[in-house]
């Protein structure tokens, strides 16, 4: 097969900071090929410098960054390329999925106006009816009706928003995809169609496909070679096969042993005290106006559900079921059509605004976005101590200790490293443990965990859930645990609520439901986790 992309000895630093008088190279000596047709895998932990060889690829670095080696597509050098030839390269030549949909959709577009964009600028001469039925078919193609086309980010759950940028990568039909992480907020049956119609791309067009992620199954399953990282290296480069299955280097072996996930001891959970309550909960949308078809959709559709002291409830569901809706009802973030939420025995729906933040010391979330609670003008000891000095939990000394105890707990080390930075510098992994960090500083009874870990590779998920049970068991903690990797909520929840189209169609304890799932969509959904 043709190579379609080479890289030769590449070094990558970033800006250096005042204070440092060397450059610190975070891709340092990487040697690769990608050819046409071919799926080709980066996996590491976060932070090894995956994301920076899609971005230094396509020059997305920030100013001052240094680049050394070669980068060449179809036999051509991608270093020296003027900022006009910059602009058609990214799109025609090479679409690019990033790891954060918030950071590629401009929240004041709607969908159907990004799609327009991108086509506008590069395909000149199509009219505004051929770009409309361009854009239908590939977000059809990552299952986004029509009907859904005039709607904004912050309308759509996590797993749309990832969909909607991997349509925009694919748009413009470039020979590569750069897919860093593009399956991260994704429930198993959407990621399975989303990587599946990548591969077919790739096998029915020969387009080459990068896939960066730090899913070891994933790339068992979808990559023909495989390159694993760390600390800016390559450690061990084969075929996906044979390096997932006999792995020769000791931090491959360490990464596999990673993903071995032990099961926590079910607690006694029938005579604990009810913790929350939610009784009938609705949240429906209209959609529509006066030139379009109204539609309704029912996001929540009378959810009842009960969370006992100190019990881990999973809750689990394609993108767009609701699930994220739910938490955010259950937080009084947005308002119910009907029902009602139960905190300790009070009715939160009933709560004045003085008395909703007082009870938010005891209710937290972590975001499955580390932007939506990270300021990204604060450094990471002003995000952490905002809360502690929000609820005046501790004098300002007091509290600066208790961040840089937190930074160590979920293993930001040394704290003094990053208490400083801002989350712009930060990889995706490490924002949001700084996001984790954040929603426990205030020693919350409930914790809603939207995605906690997702980000995160499988040495650092392993890290912070066992971190998470540990809290758990020592603060007396509760979780509402929302997650699409089923492996992980058969390990860590003691009971599961599968959620589908806004209703809870499901409920069982874990070992009962994983062993005899009772509702035609939870066979679906397990079938698909296991395939």
């Amino acid at each position: 097969m043709a190579t379609l992309l080479e890289l030769r000895e590449l070094r990558v630093a970033y800006p250096r900071m005042e204070t440092s008088s060397a450059a610190t190279f975070v891709v340092d000596g990487v040697s690769f090929c990608v050819a046409a047709g071919e799926r080709f895998g980066l996996v590491g932990a976060s932070g090894c410098g995956k994301s920076t060889i899609g971005k230094a690829i396509l020059r997305l670095l920030p100013p001052g960054s240094q680049i050394f080696g070669q980068i060449a597509l179809q036999g051509q050098s991608l270093l020296g390329l003027s900022a006009s030839q910059l602009q058609r390269l990214r799109g025609e030549q090479i679409g690019l999925v990033f790891q954060d949909p918030m950071t590629r959709l401009n929240p004041l577009m709607s969908i159907y106006d990004h799609c327009d964009e991108l086509l506008r600028s590069h395909w000149f001469s199509w009219s505004r009816p051929q770009r409309r039925q361009r854009i239908i078919e590939v977000l059809e193609r990552v299952k986004i009706p029509a009907n859904r086309l005039h709607q904004y980010p912050h309308e759509l759950s996590g797993g749309m928003r990832q969909r909607v940028a991997i349509a925009l990568a694919l748009l413009l039909n470039p020979p590569l995809i750069i897919a860093d992480e593009p399956t991260t907020a994704l429930d198993v049956t959407v990621a399975a169609e989303i990587l599946e119609e990548l591969t077919r791309l790739c096998q029915q067009e020969q387009r080459g496909l990068l896939l960066i992620s730090h899913d070891l199954a994933l790339m068992a399953k979808y990559c023909d070679r495989l390159a694993v990282m760390h600390q800016g290296k390559i450690m061990e480069l084969g075929a996906a096969h044979q390096v997932l299955q006999r792995p020769q280097h000791p931090y491959t072996q360490s990464l596999l042993a990673a993903t071995q996930l032990t099961s926590p001891q079910p607690p006694p959970l029938d005579t604990a005290p009810e913790l929350l309550r939610v009784e009938n909960l609705q949240r429906h949308y209209r959609l529509g106006g006066w030139l379009q078809p109204q539609t309704t959709i029912r996001a929540v559709d009378g959810v009842d559900l009960t969370l006992r002291r100190g019990e881990t409830l999973g809750l689990v569901g394609e993108s767009g079921c609701g699930k994220s809706t739910l938490s955010r009802l259950i937080l009084q973030l947005i308002p119910a059509n009907a029902g009602d939420v139960v905190f300790l025995g009070r009715s939160l729906t009933q709560l004045s605004a003085a008395q909703l933040r007082r009870t938010r010391r005891d209710l937290q979330m972590i975001f499955q976005d580390p932007h939506a609670c990270l300021n990204p003008k604060m450094t990471v000891a002003q995000n952490l101590l905002e809360p502690l000095l929000i609820h005046r939990l501790m004098a300002k000394r007091a509290a600066q200790e208790r961040v840089r105890e937190m930074l160590m707990q979920v293993e930001l080390t040394p704290a003094e490293a990053y208490l400083h930075r801002y989350p712009h510098a930060l990889s995706g992994g490490q924002r949001q443990r700084v996001a984790i960090a954040r929603a426990l500083i205030t020693h919350p009874q409930l914790v809603i965990c939207d995605e906690p870990v997702s980000m995160l590779d499988a040495h650092i998920q392993a890290q912070v859930l066992a971190l998470m049970q540990e809290l758990k068991e020592q603060l007396q903690l509760t979780y509402l645990f929302i997650t699409h990797d089923l492996a992980i909520a058969r390990r860590f929840c003691d009971r599961v609520a599968v959620m589908y189209r806004g209703k809870i169609v499901e409920l069982a304890p874990t070992a009962q439901l994983f062993a005899h799932p009772q509702h035609p969509y939870t066979q679906k959904l397990l079938a698909a986790a296991l395939s």
